[in-house]
This record gives structure tokens, sequence and C-alpha cells, in this order.
């Protein structure tokens, strides 16, 4: 029984204990060491210290899963080294995080000081200092959403403040085991997006579209967005999915004053009037060094190139003023030697304000179709190659275009030259098959195996029935000499006088008459011609003179 009794008592300080180790605020009066922790209000979320191979640090955590997931981390780039770590609040509201010898390590840095200050994990997990009277969640002294790590929660904001010029940006760990910064970036769209543009600030936020889903967004130290989702608080069976869905995605992947298109081959480009930085480097694949430009630098003199279609470069380096207009921007960016792009602040509506980028451009990515206009700094000796370069583009577009109209008219007159050719060709068989069918009996077979003449192929070979080429006159018509230019063979042509009196069946017998006699006496038909009233023969040319000659002397 005393035994059972200890073990109660035992139990009852150890949960005493534990509870102790775990505050709900910290306030002036107040600390919390290593060992102890913060907690949400609903226990999501856990902030206290924790170890790496790199030295203590003091982060936000989940609270539930087994395995710690860090959110956010305070002394990135200044681990604890002894992990004797103390975090405090003063009475004017900032904290600081001190080592053993109550140096500090890191602080809030607010700028704003409060009478009854406290500091507090909300259930979103941000860590907050307010008034302790006042709520007002728009108007915290300082709170960790603010200044993210790689991890991006439902409610922070990607952007920046117009007014301070204060930027909300992810940044990777440097490794999986060092949280000092890496890559930074600004994801892409998750669930429930906003973007919001005002008058003193510019950034996207998300929210969850149902309670019962958890999610971070996390730069990974590769650079890729990834999206970690759990369902009912269930931190042991994570959903990781990818944002970045291809190369261009990862951050300032082709370094600075390029642009990355997924669709070439390489992916990576220098923007007009730059030129590779280590091209050696360049030409074997790592285009991480980017590109630098071709001319000097001219305060004065300098025009700018407009680009379409891009997704706008990282805008850490930027500022934004609503009151101008594009003109009035480009004007500014002139001014200032160190302005390297300038374009429309809110593309809207025709676009309004402007939104000017100095130093190097990066992290530009073509999203044709689709897409922004960026105005970036050009030499005016790279603009007029540019335009000299143009012009030849549209010089031989334009000729393309010519010679494809003569081409294309070309071809449809071949067209209509074979078409007219053929139905000429139709007509022709058509009165061949009408001569047959005129001039053919039943059994007639042998007029069907005569070549048929058109009337131009005999006009030609007797040079046009000339009177030099003319052989005798017969009864029925004259006879001509001729030449068959494709078989390069004489002829003699009997041409039927249109008032000789030999009409159609005249015509026919002595046709058939004479296909049907063959002897190596008589002279040897080759064909016939029929065209309207032309009636021809054709025989083979014998060139020993006529029978006529031999029988009248």
């Amino acid at each position: 029984m005393e035994g059972f009794l200890g073990f109660v008592i035992c139990l009852i300080l150890f949960s005493f204990i534990s509870g102790a180790a775990a505050l709900d605020t910290i306030v002036p009066d107040k600390s919390m060491k290593n060992g102890e922790t913060l907690v949400s209000p609903k226990g999501s979320f856990e902030l206290g210290f924790f170890r790496s191979s790199k030295g203590q640090y003091l982060g936000i955590w989940y609270k539930k899963p087994r395995t710690r997931t860090v959110v956010w981390v305070a002394n990135r780039e200044n681990p604890l080294s002894d992990g004797e770590g103390l975090l405090v609040l003063d009475s004017e509201g900032i904290l600081a995080l001190l080592n053993s010898t109550k140096g500090v390590i890191w602080s809030s840095n607010t700028s704003r000081s409060a009478e009854t200050p406290v500091a507090r994990l909300l259930e979103s997990g941000n860590l907050v200092v307010q008034e302790e009277k006042i709520y007002n969640e728009e108007d915290y002294l300082w709170q960790s959403f603010d200044y993210p790590s790689d991890s991006l929660l439902p409610g922070m904001k990607v952007g920046k403040n117009l007014k301070t010029g204060f930027d909300w940006f992810l940044s990777s760990w440097r490794s999986t085991d060092d949280p000092a910064p890496g890559r930074p970036a600004k994801p892409n769209s998750i669930i429930s997006s906003q973007y919001v543009l005002n008058d003193v600030e510019v950034y996207y936020t998300y929210e969850l579209a149902a309670s019962s889903v958890e999610t971070r967004t996390v730069l990974n130290s590769s650079g890729v967005v990834e999206l970690f989702v759990w369902r009912n608080g269930n931190h042991d069976s994570e959903l990781r999915m990818p944002v970045a869905l291809d190369t261009c995605d990862k951050y300032a992947y082709c370094g600075k004053f390029t642009k990355c298109n997924i669709t070439n081959s390489p992916v990576c480009s220098c923007l007009e009037g730059y030129s590779p930085q280590f091209p050696i480097d360049w030409s074997s694949g790592n285009w991480s060094r980017g590109c630098v430009r071709d001319a000097p630098w001219d305060c004065e003199k300098d025009v700018f190139l407009k680009h379409t279609g891009l997704k706008w470069p990282d805008t850490s380096n930027s500022t934004v003023n609503m009151t101008m207009n594009l003109k009035e921007c480009k004007q500014m960016c002139l001014t200032k030697c160190s302005c390297t792009a300038y374009t429309d602040a809110d593309v809207r509506d025709g676009g309004t304000g402007c939104l000017l980028w100095f130093g190097d451009l990066i992290d530009i990515r073509d999203l044709t179709p689709g897409g922004q206009d960026l105005y970036v700094r050009l030499a005016p000796s790279d603009m007029a190659h540019l335009d000299k370069r143009k012009r030849s583009r549209e010089m031989k577009k334009a000729t393309f275009m010519v010679s494809s109209v003569i081409l294309g008219m070309l071809i449809l007159i071949l067209g209509l030259v074979f078409c007219i050719r053929k139905e000429k060709r139709r007509k022709e068989g058509l009165k061949k098959r009408h001569f047959r069918k005129d001039y053919m009996n039943d059994g007639e077979e042998e007029l069907m195996l005569l070549p048929m003449f058109d009337f131009e192929t005999i006009a030609s070979a007797t040079n046009n029935f000339s009177s030099n080429n003319k052989l005798g006159q017969g009864g029925f018509g004259p006879v001509y000499k001729g030449t068959l230019l494709e078989k390069e063979q004489d002829i003699a042509v009997k041409r039927l006088s249109r008032s000789s009196g030999q009409g159609h069946q005249e015509f026919k017998n002595e046709v058939i008459l004479i296909a049907k006699l063959q002897h190596r006496n008589l002279v040897k038909l080759l064909g016939c011609c029929i065209e309207g009233d032309e009636k021809m023969l054709i025989y083979e040319y014998l060139p020993n003179k006529s029978l006529d000659y031999f029988i009248f002397g």
C-alpha cells in the first residue's frame, strides 16, 4: 500500500514538474531557460531550445509529431555553443536570447516600447509581443511571422511593406542540420492564396480551406518549395508535395541577368545586351553565375528594352511608388544609376504605380503566353544592334512571306495549266471515243488498234501544212511530208479536203480496209486524225517517189 501511495505521489510530482516546464506566456519578471517551453493555447506548436551539430538554437516546432519538425528559428546564424540559453523579455517589450555569460545572441529589436509587454505563442505558430491589456492582432509590437525561416505557415506573408520597405521572404536552411539562411525564394500559389496590394503593403499569403488540415510550406536546401500536409493532426503520416514543378521553379537557377524557359534547350539564356560571365562554365551547363552587360554602364545615355511575358525578378532589392505612372517611373529609373529595370507596380486595369529594381536581376522566367512586362536598362549601342537584328528578322520574314506568295501563285498557275491540259486531253479522248463510236461497227476491232493523232501534232510535223512539204495531190485531197519530232520518224499525211466529197462512210471504209491489209509491198497506215471537220490519214513515208510516177512516168 505504501509503495502504491509513493508511486501516485511521484506521478503527481512528475506531472507537476512537467506542467511547470511548459509556460503560457513570458513577461518581464519571468524567463524561459533550456528545458522549458512555451506552448500555444491548443497545443499545436511549441517554442523551446533544440540542438544540432552546429550548436543550440531557439525555435518553434509542431508539438504533436514524434519527430520534431522545426518551422522557425530565432538565432539562425549565431548558435549557442555552451547549451545554457535563456530567453527573456525586458520592460520595453524586447525579446532577447542570452548565453551563459548574459551576452545577447539574438533579439527581437522592436522599434516600439510597451507599458506591460507580454510574449505569447499563438495557435497559428506565431510568436508575438504585445501589450498585455490590449489584444489587437493587427498591432503586434513584434511577431515571428515577419521573419520567416524556410517554412511558410498559414497566415504568413511573402511580399513587401511599401512604407517601411520591410521584406517578407523565405530562405532555406543551409543544410538539413544547419538552419543558417540558404537560398531565398518567393513560393508559388498554395491552397487558398491571396495577393494583396494597397498603399501600405504588397504581399502574398495563404489560408487553409479546412480546419482538419495542417500545412506548412518549406523551401528546402536545394531551392525547391515543398508543401507538407497533415490531416486530423496525424503528423506521423505526412503528405509531401513539391510546389516547384520544373527546373525553372528553382530560385535563381540561371543566375543574374538571365531568364529561364523550360521549353528551350538550354533552359537558361542571357537577357538581350548581356553575355555569360563565365563562358566555359556556361557552355558546360553551369548557369548559376549568370550574365553580365556587354557595354559599360552609362547613367545619362542608357535606354530601356521592353521584355514581355516574364515572371518578374526577385523584388528583394526593389522599391514601389504607387503615385507614379509608367513614364514617370522610367524617368526615376534613369536618374538613379543603380536602377536596372522598372515596370508597373500593379498590372491590373492598364497598369498603375512604379516598381523599380536595383542591382542584379535574379530569378526571371519566361511565362509566354501570359506574364508581365519588364523594362531592362541597356546601352544605346546594344539597342541599335538589337534594332538592326530586329529589322533583319522582319526583312527575312517579309522576304519569306513574299516568296511564299509568289511560290503559291506559281503553284496555282501550274495547277491551272495542268487542269487545262488535263481537260483538253479529256476532251480529245472524248472526241476519239466519239470517232470510234461513229465509225466502228461490231467486229471492227482493227480501228481500235490504230493510234489517234491530234491536229496540233500533225500540223507541227508538216510545218503547218506548208507547200514545201506537199508531196502531191490525190482525188480526195493533198498529201504532205512530215516528221514526228518525238519519234524522229518521217510520215506522209493524207489530208482529206472538206470539198472532196468523201464522207464519213468512205473515210471509215478506207481506214478499215488499209488497217486490215498488212503486206510488205503496201504502205503502212500509222494512224489517223479526226478533229472537227478535219480527217487525215497518217502513213509511213516512202522516199522512192509515188506509184503515179512509176506508172505514168
